[in-house]
């Protein structure tokens, strides 16, 4: 008896292409997820930086300084760690300017876009901690985005397995970046049999964390970072078993990929700052605007100056922002008053910078005070009518 070959019941496709041409243009899906990866981020950053007191549209301010040196920072840390493919034996190191190919890393796009976030952040006015906290959910969702154009280049799977959403992977054509290669009949190759599909695991596992640090953050109020923190746990805790699993080309380290043991270190270093940093949630104040104006409290408009509004709204960039709590906050949007900076305790005075009298100016006040006295009618003190008897 002969036993028909074992074929998987269903089985995830792959896409045969990843580029079109738009007349000269090349039209990349890489390209495309990473931009909508990019939206994805700035929408939910935008919406969480107004809910904390900043103007509108800074997150457009932030990102033109994050993205492209998020986008260095990936392609740089995927050189240094792969130089053969570059500057090796029989390695291309224009190559090494071809994005558009793959590979970029994550750890230095999150370098290079944090250096890009400070310097963007600095001439705002606005904590970069206030600036991750908003990024925190939005960051996850654009990497899911984005391992969708690892989907489309046939990359970034691991090893063999029936399951049955394992995943058909083409052979691509080395002389038609882009395109899979084709037999004699102009079909599609494929590999041999399935592969665990690691970048779908790892597209959904970015959904799962930015739910838990929406959630998270939202009832129990994360602030200085922490929320940021979070994330950062949560990713590389999915990268290192994800990792494990992956079979494409890699650096070892004492037998392991050296992204699983950069997940391992980030990890630790996001565990410790969760752990020693605390602090209420930061809310900004814009300085250098005018107030809201506010009814008054009987209900009478007429005493609201509605002139500015006559010619539309007009952005104001804010000078700056002032950190306060959140009760400062809600009362700033109730009132449209800046609170007043808390003034320092009295015991908090230092000492030395209390002006004691002295006996050499004792004498001048004395005259001082029976100057005084004699003006007013009134009698000199004690100390003046002993030293004149």
């Amino acid at each position: 008896m002969t036993l028909a070959p074992m074929t998987p019941l269903a089985a995830l496709p792959s896409p045969a292409t990843a580029v079109w041409q738009l007349g000269p243009i090349p039209i990349r899906a890489y390209a495309l997820c990473i931009i909508v990866g990019i939206v994805v981020a700035c929408v939910v950053t935008e919406y969480r930086l107004r809910r904390r007191g900043v103007a509108p549209g800074a997150v457009l301010d932030i990102a033109v300084w994050a993205v492209p040196a998020g986008i260095v920072g990936a392609r740089l840390y995927h050189v240094i760690t792969s130089p053969e493919k570059y500057f090796g034996a029989g390695g291309e190191p224009l190559k090494a300017f071809a994005i558009w190919e793959g590979g970029l890393g994550i750890w230095g796009a999150v370098a290079g876009g944090a250096l890009g976030a400070w310097i963007a952040a600095r001439q705002l006015g606005i904590p970069l901690t206030v600036v991750a906290d908003a990024l925190a959910p939005g960051l996850p969702l654009a990497q899911a985005v984005g391992r969708l154009g690892n989907w489309f280049n046939n990359e970034l799977y691991g090893g063999r397995t029936s399951l049955p959403w394992g995943l058909q992977v083409h052979v691509m054509d080395p002389d038609n970046p882009g395109h899979a290669l084709r037999d004699d009949a102009g079909n599609p190759v494929l590999q041999p049999g399935l592969y665990q599909p690691t970048f779908l695991y790892e597209a959904l596992w970015n959904v799962g964390v930015a739910a838990l640090v929406y959630f998270l953050d939202r009832k129990l109020r994360f602030g200085r970072g922490r929320a940021f923190a979070l994330y950062v746990m949560g990713y590389t805790a999915g990268r290192f078993w994800i990792e494990m699993m992956r079979t494409d080309e890699a650096n070892h380290i004492l037998g392991l990929r050296l992204n699983v043991w950069t997940a391992v270190l980030v990890f630790l270093g996001a565990l410790a700052y969760f752990v020693r940093v605390r602090g209420p949630r930061e809310y900004l104040i814009p300085l250098g605007t005018p107030a809201t104006p506010v009814p008054p409290a009987g209900g009478d408009v007429s005493q609201v100056d509605l002139a500015a509004q006559e010619t539309g709204p007009r952005k104001v960039v804010p000078e700056g922002y002032r950190v306060v709590n959140e009760e400062q906050f809600r009362a700033y949007q109730e009132t449209g008053a800046v609170p007043d900076e808390e003034p320092p305790a009295a015991d908090a005075v230092p000492e030395a910078d209390v002006d004691e009298p002295t006996a050499a100016d004792a004498e001048p006040r004395a005259e001082a005070g029976a100057r005084t006295g004699a003006e007013t009618g009134d009698e000199a003190p004690a100390a003046v009518r002993d030293r004149d008897s």
